[in-house]
């Protein structure tokens, strides 16, 4: 792989602002990609729980990487809003080759122990109000159906790109909380669906699925310790994905982060290979 393999690529990263999005965001700066950060905290305000970390700061994270960062503030729950997102990148930049979506919600107003409504993670279904699965969803699968759907014409027209989500495998388990589970088993169901479809036009659609991953949210909770890699492990991931002249053979997976880093042999940050995450039942 040479130095800057995405050098002629341009890249959309959906929930850059912070965590895995970012982490994606640097690594693909970091090999030459262009690449559109958006979100929703941005220096003018408003800020998701009212955190530090904002898209511009993830565009300039990009560019002192070595590639080109643009920022762009969107909300990606907001159907309007991630159209006009698009249009504006086919616009600026005639194409999109890779579009990466890191968006996810479901964890907000979470300080660690307990969410806004009182629930802990894992706290059993029926004492759960059922308003969180709602949100879950929202900034789940609608937020990813919603990119897709917008990305999908333009791809198809070119006959080629990536879609990647990023999620987590359930590989048939539990992952320890109703919503949770619920959600992520139906961003992954939509992955594989859209696969299926997108695979006629030459279109690559798949899920990736990272490790306990060290967050600026997991930092600040006091779970540190806990994590098994950095966020940029994962965006090593999807470099080598997008530089994959054959990446149509993973079309529909849920692939793991470790499980790539062997194939294609990259390290984290820190130059380990960090083994699969496994969930404790």
């Amino acid at each position: 792989m040479t130095a800057a393999p995405l050098a002629s690529k341009i890249c959309l990263v959906a929930g850059a602002s912070r965590g895995l999005g970012r982490g994606i965001a640097r690594a693909l700066g970091q090999a030459g990609a262009t690449v559109i950060c958006s979100g929703r905290s941005s220096e003018a305000g408003p800020r998701t729980d009212q955190r530090l970390e904002t898209f511009e700061d993830t565009a300039r994270e990009v560019e002192a990487a070595g590639g080109k960062g643009q920022p762009y503030r969107c909300d990606h729950t907001n159907e309007r809003e991630v159209d006009q997102l698009v249009a504006w990148c086919l616009r600026r930049f005639g194409r999109l080759d890779c579009v990466v979506d890191a968006v996810w919600g479901g964890n907000e107003g979470y300080d660690g122990e307990r969410y806004p409504d009182g629930s802990a993670f894992g706290t059993p279904f029926w004492r759960r109000p059922v308003a969180r699965l709602g949100e879950s969803f929202e900034s789940g699968v609608y937020a990813q159906l919603l990119l897709a759907r917008a990305v999908a014409p333009a791809l198809a027209q070119m006959r080629q790109g990536l879609i990647v989500t990023v999620s987590f495998d359930t590989a048939g388990g539990y992952l320890g909380d109703v919503f949770y589970d619920l959600g992520k088993t139906a961003m992954n169901r939509l992955s594989f669906a859209m696969a299926q479809e997108l695979k006629p036009f030459g279109v690559t659609a798949l899920g990736l699925s990272p490790g306990h991953v060290l967050t600026e949210r997991v930092r600040d909770a006091g779970l540190a310790e806990q994590a098994t890699e950095t966020p940029l492990y994962a965006g090593r991931a999807v470099v080598a994905l997008a530089a994959d002249p054959d990446v149509m053979r993973h079309a529909g997976q849920m692939l793991h982060v470790a499980d790539l880093a062997r194939l294609y042999g990259f390290t984290d940050a820190d130059g380990r290979q960090p083994e699969r995450f496994i969930l404790q039942s």
